[in-house]
């Protein structure tokens, strides 16, 4: 048993780490893609089909654990994300670029949930916190090696080879999946593929919007019409996509918001740091990517204690403590101006940190332990479809603030005073949260 979760514990690890790194090591190497492909008019959509896929697709993956097992699924996602980065890596025009990334995207989102969904699985609920605080050290990493991976790969190799190095380490992250034998039991039951359509199709509308500048309404229109098809469709099914019974648990409801709106008000805030660090700041590229840091240090430092945390004190007043620090980094991000540098906003960063590594770890912990044994995958999922939700809404709506000044420093001001505002909020539907009464721990 010991080395079947050591075994998987490794594939879980390398299969977020490539996963990581393709959401963030195209930013150094498309505007060299795009020069070689052409159609610089598609460059965005090779970011948009990527985070589109791999958004809706992670609550389908959770649910599908929930019926057939995590192993599987999980192992589809590996190979699924090694033959999109296969693919990729022979793309000759933008457009094939962009459905290529698309296929790769669909595996990301088959394997995204699964850290979480296994840790919950296989660990008891006062360990998960320091599961939680190594897969975030992987997105720490992630973000340091992808810039320097993708511009060693574009000056010495090809820029083909930030897919193909992909392909070793799916491999090895499917071959040390094999050994590992799954102690939860699927409850076997028909796929709902009507409802994973509307669920798709909803959310891919929605999406659209944060991206196209034309149609905006009729996108958000058809999204929203198709979304409550499909809420009424599954209402009917025996086994559907999203079982809403999770939902009659008001606790992890307003858990759920909590995570949405926390992260559309200021979980974009890395996108725009290193913007006012670098044209306002006027630092190098280098020590403004540093500052980000400290949101992987803050995370780290709250996630490992937290699972121990949850049975002394409960998921309520962790939540209210994780709130009150975003909210008090809204307020310094608020007060930022042109005299703060490196040390200001790599503090506001740590706190930043410190603030949603509480609240997604409690979050992901109480989206496992609030439901019931063959519905911790989609609740688990869900909770990180909330949280890639309002990260894409909210960047959205900072994206569109900066553009709204009389200058950079005045959007950059206008965006954060919005993410301040909506921290606000969220720190008040943190106190909408029951409190618990008894906790019981588990016993591996």
């Amino acid at each position: 048993m010991k080395n079947s979760r050591l075994f998987v514990m490794i594939s879980i690890v390398l299969a977020m780490l490539v996963a990581s790194i393709d959401t963030t090591i195209m930013n150094t190497t498309m505007p060299i893609i795009a020069d070689q492909l052409g159609r610089l008019d598609l460059y965005a959509w090779s970011f948009a089909s990527y985070m589109i896929m791999s958004t809706i697709l992670s609550p389908i993956a959770g649910r599908l654990s929930d019926l057939f097992g995590r192993k599987k699924i999980f192992g589809f996602g590996i190979i699924l994300f090694l033959f999109g980065s296969l693919l990729c890596g022979f793309s000759n025009t933008m457009i094939q670029l962009i459905i290529f990334r698309a296929v790769q995207g669909l595996g990301a989102g088959f394997m995204m949930p699964f850290p979480a969904i296994i840790a919950g699985d296989l660990f008891p609920m006062e360990k998960r916190g320091k599961i939680q605080a190594l897969f975030t050290a992987m997105w720490g990493l992630s973000a340091i090696i992808a810039p320097l991976l993708g511009s060693f790969f574009v000056e010495h190799l090809s820029w083909r080879w930030i897919f193909f190095i992909n392909l070793p380490v799916c491999l090895l992250a499917f071959l040390t999946l094999l050994p590992y034998k799954e102690d939860y039991q699927s409850k076997k039951a028909n796929i709902d593929y009507i409802g994973g359509i509307l669920f798709a199709l909803g959310i891919t509308f929605v999406l659209l919007v944060t991206i196209v500048e034309k149609n905006t309404v009729i996108f958000s229109i058809i999204g929203t019409a198709l979304l409550i098809i499909f809420y009424f469709f599954e209402r009917k099914q025996a086994s559907p996509i999203v079982p809403f019974s999770i939902f009659h648990n008001k606790q992890i409801t307003w858990i759920f918001i909590n995570s949405f709106i926390g992260t559309l008000a200021l979980f974009g805030t890395a996108s725009f740091i290193p913007l006012f660090l670098q044209d306002i700041a006027g630092l190098s590229p280098y020590l403004s990517g540093t500052a980000l840091l400290g949101v992987a240090v803050g995370w780290m430092l709250m996630s490992v204690p937290a699972g121990k945390w949850i049975g002394k004190y409960g998921y309520r007043i962790l939540l209210i403590i994780g709130n009150t620090l975003l909210a008090i980094s809204g307020i310094l991000l608020a007060c930022l101006n042109e005299t703060h540098g490196f040390v200001y906003t790599f503090f506001i960063m740590l706190i930043q940190g410190l603030a949603f590594g509480l609240i997604s770890t409690v979050g992901v912990i109480a989206s496992q332990q609030l439901v019931g044994k063959h519905e911790k995958g989609i609740s688990t999922s869900f909770f990180m479809f909330c949280r890639n939700m309002g990260t894409a809404i909210g960047v959205t709506i900072m994206g569109a603030l900066l553009t709204s000044g009389t200058s950079t420093m005045d959007g950059i001001h206008h965006l954060f005073l919005f993410g301040f505002i909506a921290s606000l909020f969220a720190f008040s539907t943190a106190f909408l949260i029951q409190k618990e009464q008894v906790y019981r721990t588990e016993k591996i």
